[in-house]
């Protein structure tokens, strides 16, 4: 059996967490409920503790994105309504809906008829969200289909309307013009269904950027995912609320070793020492969430120190130029984003032209998740403890 103080680990805030979720919070009017969005391993910070830490700081609501999310979560003795967010099609996976007690996205009638075909079998009755396209063209029915659509979902006794909802395309845009369009063509839909008689329980179209940037829209349910985990969709609305990044990334150094000017580092000699100098070599790379496009471009912490990341960023590894830190040894711990490395994911993704949720669900789970109530103490040695077990 081996024992480790962990090779590469992330560490999470969940008091920041915490935090967010009452930032957030403070936005809404009292109607409003806040759904936390915590799907992806809650973006990379782990569902269950996100999860229970939202819940326990006023989310009503969680959403996933598939089956084995949600359940994940009631297995962990979750108890609060889960949304799943993605298109379920499957008899097995209407079933399973139905015993772990999820609440699926219908996203048009021929899906709505295999539910209720399925559920009438079983003899369950299951709450459904009602999605509608008003310009993602992702899933949903046609904002100009909708009302037939809630019409024929309301006479199928198996399925209960819970929400209708729609989601925005562009609500992180400086530009607002097509956000404000999808949200005109939902208040025709809402308009028209009341029109008919039809008042939904509940209807929701905002995500964080969204909820940021217009509370007239924020209706019934907010759904926010980045803003929970302490990042802002645009920079345009970081002076909207006060948000903490809760997500840290830190690897140990496996080898110090003096290198001559002219040698190469790495894959490809991307790097080639101009000088005599003192080089670390650490272990995590881009198999642990660490992007390839980032060598040579990034810097790191390491004693409270920033220094360079230096040569190609491999599998398992990468190296760091710690010439002018002293006292650097085998075990010393290297920040990588977040705390002293003052990196932020929004700085990682500029650097490659991606976004930020890209780069917190990029870690992968060998780095395991650790509260940082129960963290790693920077100055611990490492220590590998290897057990015989016959």
């Amino acid at each position: 059996m081996l024992k480790q103080n962990h090779r590469a680990w992330v560490e999470i805030d969940l008091s920041a967490i915490k935090h967010n979720v009452h930032q957030l919070k403070s936005l809404l009017g009292a109607p409003t409920e806040l759904m936390a969005i915590v799907k992806a391993d809650a973006y990379g910070h782990g569902a269950i503790d996100v999860s229970q830490t939202a819940i326990e700081a006023g989310a009503a609501w969680l959403g996933v994105a598939t089956i084995p999310e949600g359940i994940q979560l009631r297995c962990a003795g979750i108890t609060a309504p889960i949304a799943i967010l993605g298109a379920t099609n499957g008899v097995d996976e209407i079933k399973a809906i139905a015993e772990y007690r999820l609440q699926p996205t219908i996203c048009n009638p021929k899906q709505a008829l295999i539910y209720h075909d399925v559920l009438s079998t079983i003899g369950e009755k299951v709450p459904v969200h009602l999605k509608i396209d008003t310009g993602m063209s992702r899933l949903g029915v046609n904002w100009q289909e909708a009302i037939d659509f809630v019409q024929l979902v309301q006479h199928l006794p198996n399925l209960e309307i819970m929400s209708v909802y729609s989601h925005f395309a562009t609500a992180d845009d400086s530009d607002r013009s097509f956000m404000q369009l999808q949200a005109q063509r939902f208040e025709q839909v809402i308009a028209a269904l009341k029109s008919e008689g039809i008042y939904p329980p509940r209807i929701h179209i905002c995500n964080t950027a969204s909820m940021l940037c217009d509370r007239k829209i924020h209706y019934d349910i907010v759904r926010t995912g980045l803003g929970i985990y302490g990042l802002y969709p645009a920079p345009h609305l970081k002076n909207t609320v006060d948000l903490r990044p809760a997500l840290t990334v830190k690897a140990r150094i496996t080898q110090v070793k003096e290198i001559k000017a002219g040698t190469s580092v790495s894959y490809g000699r991307s790097f080639i020492a101009p000088q005599d100098m003192t080089m670390a070599t650490v272990a995590i790379g881009y198999a642990d969430g660490i992007p390839r496009g980032l060598s040579n471009r990034i810097r790191v912490a390491v004693n409270n120190q920033k220094v360079a990341q230096i040569g190609t960023i491999t599998m398992d590894q990468c190296a760091i130029d710690v010439t002018h830190v002293p006292n650097v040894h085998v075990g010393d711990v290297v920040t990588f984003l977040g705390g002293a490395s003052e990196n932020t994911a929004d700085d990682w993704a500029n650097l490659l032209g991606t976004i930020s949720w890209e780069i917190l669900c990029g870690f992968k789970h060998r780095l395991p998740r650790i509260n940082v109530t129960n963290a790693i103490d920077d100055r611990q040695p490492a220590i590998w403890e290897t057990t015989a077990t016959n």
